[in-house]
């Protein structure tokens, strides 16, 4: 039987027909051969067969014939201006890595994110992402107004944001890994962060920017900006975000500066909570785990950077049993040049098989649940994304499976996680198409790579000169 719901009966409609269903709601329920209905940015129902008869303003009916329909991917961990420093330090460890790249980060300037933007955010909405969260810390001064471009050049893709407004203050100097002209001030942080809440969150149902509070990790963050960095986000009714526990290497620096691992350290200055959702956890132990599960504390599973940087395995089997909410994270193209969720679904189905779970550490339907519904989770959004179910928002993927790639797998969730990276052949966020027939539907993907390619390109000899 169909959910419904009752919109505006003014509302036009969308119908998608003859296609497989993967709602990943509270039961998983699947239709072999259903529908749905959108109505204005609403589903308005879901179910087995046809749509119901006499729809009204049906403006557009699509056969889905060989298609899956899913939930919206969420990415609930990035660094989109890396898109324009791809392809460096490739052999490299987390720190070593960071302190390879920070002196060219450091000269990032308006223009480049913005085209960092769009070509990062560009090729995951092409690959099934409807939601995305952008961790950014580098605000060097003199470069512009970063969030406010940022935010611009999302707009033009369509998708839904959740900006991190990130920010570093423990230098070289301090002991940290930035340079020493790479970081703000405590107070200066502080005050950029209230003020990108106060001009850009939006907390309303549906609503495209979130902006959530983000010091950057325990390596390059002073305490002092850890704790007011959550009772600001406290009192503002945001999210918190860092990075936590990514490498053996972070845990021994904890131990050595605070006399304690990375999760008693947050622990300590209020970063436990379900408000926040940590990045990585790739390094954490039974104990850690327990704090994460009482405390609600959310996180990014990043299978690939993992991989990229040898950072290790998460420990996601045991997370998920221990009741943590886990998402998935491409984070930052310069450690995942990939740069697409849809191909972490079927990474961190792999590589936690690497672990000590083995081949029952995840399944496919696990792997699209963390994200679809685990990243709604994370980013604190379940009531309106994540799942297909009547009366949320219709954020949603149309899958092409009866190509070549897929043609051999009859089931068509393996089909999609199992098998190579599935066409988009409909992408809509709150019932607006952002990809159809496999392109962006906003914006010139050429002109995206063009205008990439020249910053990156104007990036590289600034930071040449110095």
């Amino acid at each position: 039987m169909a959910a419904s719901a009752s919109p505006d009966g003014a509302s036009e409609r969308l119908v998608i027909e003859n296609c497989a269903l993967a709602t990943v709601d509270a039961h998983d329920t699947e239709y072999a051969t259903g529908h749905v209905v959108v109505a204005g940015n609403i589903i308005e129902s879901v179910g087995a067969g046809k749509a119901p008869e006499g729809l009204a303003n049906v403006v557009r009916r699509i056969d889905g014939t060989g298609h899956l329909v899913t939930p919206g991917l969420i990415n609930t961990h990035h660094h989109f201006y890396q898109w324009i420093t791809r392809g460096l330090a490739t052999d490299h460890n987390l720190f070593n890595w960071l302190v390879a790249l920070y002196p060219t980060w450091a000269r990032i300037d308006a223009p480049m994110l913005a085209a960092a933007t769009q070509g990062s955010l560009g090729m995951m909405v092409k690959g099934g992402v409807t939601t995305a969260s952008d961790h950014h810390y580098v605000f060097p001064q003199g470069s512009g107004d970063l969030v406010g471009a940022e935010l611009a050049a999302a707009a033009e893709i369509g998708a839904r944001i959740t900006l991190a407004r990130g920010s570093m203050d423990r230098s070289e100097k301090d002991g940290g890994l930035p340079p020493d002209f790479a970081v703000e001030t405590t107070e200066g942080a502080l005050l950029a962060t209230e003020e990108a809440i106060d001009t850009h969150h939006d907390a309303s149902f549906g609503s495209m920017v979130h902006i959530a509070a983000a010091p950057c990790s325990p390596f390059s963050v002073s305490t002092e900006l850890m704790r007011q960095g959550a009772e600001l986000a406290r009192r503002k009714g945001v999210r918190l975000h860092t990075h936590g526990s990514e490498t053996v290497e972070e845990e021994k620096f904890c131990h050595e500066l605070f006399g304690m691992g990375p999760t008693d350290y947050f622990e300590s200055t209020g970063w436990l909570g379900d408000d926040v959702w940590m990045a990585h956890c790739v390094h954490m132990n039974d104990s850690d785990i327990a704090a994460f599960a009482r405390t609600g504390t959310g996180v990014a599973h990043c299978p690939s950077s993992n991989a990229r940087l040898a950072a290790g395995i998460a420990r996601v089997p045991d997370l998920l049993a221990a009741g943590v909410p886990v998402g998935l994270g491409v984070d930052g193209t310069a450690s995942n040049e990939s740069g697409e969720l849809h191909t972490e679904l079927r990474n961190a189905l792999l590589i936690n098989r690497l672990g000590a779970h083995r081949e029952a550490a995840l399944n496919a339907r696990k792997a699209l649940r963390l994200g679809t519904y685990g990243g709604a989770q994370v980013l604190g959004r379940t009531a309106e994304i994540g799942s297909l179910e009547a009366g949320k928002l219709a954020d949603l993927v149309l899958w092409k499976l009866d190509g070549l790639g897929h043609s051999s797998i009859a089931d068509p969730v393996t089909a999609l996680v199992f098998g190579p990276a599935a066409p988009v052949t409909l992408s809509l966020v709150g019932g607006r198409p952002v990809v159809e027939d496999n392109h962006l539907s906003n914006v010139d993907e050429d002109a995206i790579a063009r205008t990439a390619r020249a910053e990156a390109q104007r990036l590289a000899r600034i930071a040449a000169e110095g």
